[in-house]
């Protein structure tokens, strides 16, 4: 699925179930609180912190996903068409950063 599909269906989803999006500023909360939980599992998982029993349930991949919908909840909302700025980014990416991580020395 592409980006702007994504878009699409996250919009038809809130329509039909969510009633109506979040302000922007509480959408920005919930991308935080997202982000969080990712970073906890991510922390504990595979950093050095151990991991508790209550999390070794959690799925990395769903909480990914919920910080995927709340992106494209914020793009919805702010009228960002996200595939044509992401596009935009890695062809930026790819011009810009061509070589530099290939004459990184720290990378090899």
């Amino acid at each position: 699925m592409d980006l702007k599909n994504a878009q699409l269906d996250v919009d038809t989803w809130i329509k039909e179930h969510g009633v109506r999006y979040f302000n922007e500023l509480t959408n920005m909360a919930q991308l935080t609180e997202e982000v969080g939980e990712v970073a906890r599992i991510i922390a504990r998982r595979y950093g050095e912190q151990s991991e508790k029993e209550s999390d070794k349930a959690k799925d990395l991949g769903e909480e990914l996903a919920d910080v995927v919908f709340v992106v494209l909840c914020l793009a919805n909302q702010t009228g960002i068409d996200l595939q044509a700025a992401f596009d935009k980014k890695m062809e930026l990416k790819s011009v810009r950063d061509k070589d530099r991580h290939k004459n990184n020395e720290k990378l090899k």
